[in-house]
C-alpha cells in the first residue's frame, strides 16, 4: 500500500512538472512565429483624406521615395520640430522635390482636412497633410505599427501620446529605416541621400 502511495505521489509530481514546462515553451516559440508576418506586411495601401478634402490614395506615391510622420495638428513640440527638421535634411539631401513628406493625424476628431491643410502649410515646404474617419486612422496606424493614445493635460484637457518616429519609404514602397526624434543629423541625412541618391 506504502508503495502504491508513493508511486502516485511520483506520477503527480511528474505530471505538475510537465504543466509547467510546456507553457513556457510555447511562450518562447510564438515571438519567432509570428515575427515573420508582422515585417513582411508592415506598411502597405491606403485611402486617406488630403488637405483639399479629396481622397488620397497610397498609389500616388509610387516612383518616389517617401517619409511618414504620425502626429496632431495641436501638439505642442514634438510634432511641428520632427517635421521642421525633416524639411531642412530633406533640402540638405537634395531638394523638396526629391521626398515626399507626409504628415498622417493621430487625432481625426480634431484635424479635419483644413486643420491638416493649414497645418502642412506652416513649414514653407512641400508636405502632404492627411486625416480621415477614425476607423481610417485607426487602420493606417496598425498598418504602419503606430502607437498613439490620448492623455490628460492640464491646458488642453487631452493630449495624445504618440510614436514620434519617422518612417522612410523607398521608391518601390518598401519600407527602408527610420529616423528617430534623437538621431544625431548626420545619421539621419546619411539615410535621406542614399534614399534618394
Amino acid at each position: 500500500m506504502r508503495l502504491l502511495l508513493w508511486l502516485l505521489v511520483v506520477v503527480a509530481i511528474a505530471g505538475a512538472a510537465a504543466l509547467l514546462l510546456i507553457p513556457r515553451e510555447q511562450t518562447r516559440s510564438q515571438p519567432q512565429a509570428t515575427a515573420g508576418p508582422v515585417k513582411a506586411s508592415f506598411g502597405g495601401p491606403f485611402i486617406l483624406t488630403g488637405g483639399d478634402g479629396k481622397p488620397f490614395s497610397s498609389q500616388a506615391l509610387a516612383g518616389k521615395p517617401y517619409a511618414i510622420y504620425f502626429g496632431f495638428t495641436r501638439c505642442g513640440d514634438v510634432c511641428p520640430t520632427t517635421l521642421s527638421r525633416l524639411v531642412k535634411l530633406r533640402r540638405e539631401a537634395a531638394n523638396d522635390q526629391a521626398l515626399r513628406i507626409l504628415f498622417v493625424t493621430i487625432d481625426p476628431a480634431n484635424d479635419g482636412p483644413q486643420e491638416v491643410g493649414q497645418y502642412a502649410d506652416l513649414f514653407n515646404a512641400p508636405i502632404i497633410g492627411l486625416t480621415g474617419s477614425q476607423a481610417q486612422i485607426d487602420r493606417v496606424k496598425k498598418q504602419y505599427g503606430i502607437f498613439a493614445e490620448p492623455v490628460p493635460h492640464a491646458a488642453m484637457g487631452k493630449e495624445m501620446e504618440h510614436t514620434a518616429t519617422v518612417l522612410l519609404f523607398d521608391r518601390s514602397g518598401q519600407f527602408a529605416g527610420t529616423i528617430a526624434p534623437a538621431e544625431p543629423d548626420a545619421d539621419a541625412l546619411a539615410k535621406l541621400k542614399k534614399l534618394v541618391g
